[in-house]
């Protein structure tokens, strides 16, 4: 199975699933792109021709791989459309119950070989394999965000996922050029194990008053070398994502020091979720980011 993979379906074309899309048909995998609607399909569409546009401005691709990318990549309008992918990488909002959802609804109308991925940056694999009908061909692929630049992707195995799927999943994840990192199946994994309870730390000095916003990302920036601060980042990555990847961790290793910070809760309730919103530890509706604190 490992040298079959053809077609890849990716579920979601918001900043991560375009990403997906981008890297797989520059793999040169034809790509099938679905979203909740068209519009946004066509959006993800426009993301990707963009960021190839800039990668071959840059000289990182060339005219033609830039071109048989995007010739590589169709939308998938319906969910019924990806029932001819070899693997279908679900890149939906960082909701269990949501994920749950798309995949009653797809499994139904995949091959009884696919195999089926998810990018959750922190939900259990096992979890979300048992609500399925393929827990033996279901496998986190986490790639990191902006998905075309970072080389890691974390691959993580469910209780029941078969060796097959797992080495799959591998050569795949080295066709595309990224680097593996296996993780075991606990809430976060590692990356965000690690980083999540940093950038939490980080709104919990902002909410003490320890420091203010530029302050801290300052500190952070040119004191451990980071390349943004943990607050721009938390922008970056979008505030609701950070509580529901904290509210994961919380909730399954039982341990205060996971404990979301007030300020983040506030936050996401304002509906101030970073750059997606235009507003959260910054403010981007200027010509420059302002700090909100």
């Amino acid at each position: 199975m490992a040298g079959e993979l053809k077609t890849i379906g990716v579920i979601g074309a918001g900043q991560m699933g375009n990403g997906i899309a981008h890297v797989c048909a520059l793999a040169g995998y034809t790509v099938l792109l679905n979203d909740v609607s068209p519009d946004r399909i066509q959006s993800g569409l426009a993301t990707i021709n963009g960021n190839l546009t800039r990668q071959h401005a840059k000289g990182l691709i060339s005219e033609e791989a830039k071109v048989a990318a995007l010739g590589a990549i169709g939308p998938a309008n319906n969910l019924d459309d990806l029932g001819e992918a070899d693997l279908v990488i679900e890149s939906a909002t960082e909701n269990e119950q949501v994920k749950r959802k798309i995949f009653a609804q797809l499994c139904p109308l995949l091959k009884p070989e696919a195999i089926l991925a998810t990018n959750t940056s922190s939900l259990s694999i096992t979890r979300l394999a048992a609500s399925t009908d393929r827990p033996e061909r279901f496998i986190g692929i986490h790639f990191m965000n902006p998905v075309p630049l970072m080389e890691l992707i974390e691959l993580v195995r469910g209780i029941a996922t078969e060796d097959e799927t797992f080495e799959t999943s591998k050569v795949f994840c080295a066709r595309l050029g990224k680097t593996i990192a296996v993780a075991e199946d606990f809430p976060g994994f590692m990356v965000n194990r690690i980083l999540l309870p940093m950038i939490n730390e980080a709104i919990y000095t902002l909410y003490e008053g320890v420091g203010s916003v530029e302050a801290i990302d300052t500190a952070l920036r040119l004191g451990a070398n980071h390349p943004m601060g943990p607050l721009q980042l938390a922008d970056f990555i979008g505030l609701d994502t950070c509580l529901s990847i904290m509210q994961v961790l919380y909730e399954g290793l039982a341990d205060t020091k996971y404990r979301p910070c007030p300020l983040l809760v506030k936050y996401v309730e304002a509906g101030w979720l970073g750059r997606k919103t235009q507003r959260g530890f910054y403010d981007y509706r200027g010509e420059k980011a302002v700090p909100t604190r």
